[in-house]
């Protein structure tokens, strides 16, 4: 059912309430997290504890309530992620009495089954553990936060993505979602990745984090740190390979636009630490956020759809 706008008050009598952009793209992710629901048998959502996966935990509490959220959560850990959003996570969890399940790239790193890269980065390596978690606990639904405004290999996506047994990504068999009509059907051993922020951009989330009031991990606002300069962009120096000689380490005044692996994730020079400043810089701004601080997406012009086929969101 297309989102209908919200009705008059109480008595019937009065106008019909404004019904806003972003009433719109709450109503639309709402019912595709209720839809999984009710047509999956083991959803489970992807959660980082960055910004993106922050506002799909909020709509799945908004969606269920006053009940609880019917799915538990799934986070990769690198290795190599912020600790301010590690600690979020936590507080998250404990916040909403939820399951959360980490799959770890150390223990896979130290059973032996991937090796680190040379460049120190872990970003990479999250697939086999995101693929082997969701084969061995039998999810056939995972909610991502991936938006098509991104990348260009995101913005292929349907809402709902079929992946086949290996956890593989093929363009081709992409279904039509005509009148917001969804196909979860899967074979045995396939799953289907759910995108309910599809519709939504950069700007958007940051306008509904204001409009909702969510938390955020510090990281998100501007603050002294410490970072050098690697490819461009500002990294947070780390025991995880940086920074290397040549590369001086310096104390900036800097945020973050979206958040991953340190190795990978860039940091802006930024005065933002409020909500509306963060979205007046956004609204003023000519690079997507992945295309302005993540370097995982400057290896190729196919990086993105690569890993996708083999597996990553």
């Amino acid at each position: 059912m297309s989102p209908q706008p919200p009705a008059g008050d109480a008595t019937g009598s009065g106008p019909p309430a404004a019904w806003s952009h972003l009433d719109a793209l709450e109503s639309e992710a709402v019912h595709i997290v209720r839809e999984v629901a009710g047509e999956f048998e083991n959803p489970v959502l992807l959660f980082s504890g960055g910004k993106d996966s922050i506002v799909m935990l909020h709509l799945a509490l908004k969606a269920f309530t006053p009940a609880p959220v019917p799915f538990g959560l799934l986070h990769v850990d690198t290795g190599h992620n912020f600790p301010e959003v590690l600690a979020y996570r936590d507080r998250a969890v404990e916040k909403h009495g939820l399951r959360l399940h980490v799959a770890s790239v150390q223990e896979y790193i130290d059973a032996g089954a991937l090796r680190e890269r040379p460049d120190g980065t872990r970003n990479p390596l999250q697939t086999l553990p995101l693929t082997e978690t969701i084969r061995q606990r039998k999810y056939d639904a995972v909610f991502g936060g991936g938006r098509r405004d991104e990348e260009k290999a995101r913005a292929k996506e349907r809402v709902f993505s079929l992946r086949d047994a290996f956890s593989q990504w093929d363009p081709r068999r992409q279904r039509p979602e005509l009148w917001q009509l969804y196909n979860g059907r899967h074979a045995p051993g396939e799953h289907v990745r759910v995108f309910p922020l599809s519709n939504w951009t950069e700007l958007d989330v940051w306008q509904y984090i204001r409009r909702e009031s969510i938390e955020l991990p510090e990281i998100y606002f501007a603050h002294v740190r410490e970072v050098f300069r690697r490819d461009g962009m500002w990294l947070t120096a780390g025991d995880w390979g940086g920074p290397r000689a040549g590369e001086p380490v310096e104390r900036r005044r800097i945020r973050y636009r979206t958040v991953g692996d340190m190795s990978c994730t860039g940091a802006i020079d930024s005065d933002a630490v409020t909500l509306d400043q963060v979205i007046a810089e956004i609204a003023v701004s000519r690079l997507t956020e992945r295309g302005a601080t993540r370097a995982d997406d400057k290896l190729s012009e196919a990086a993105m759809e690569d890993r996708k086929r083999e597996g990553y969101f």
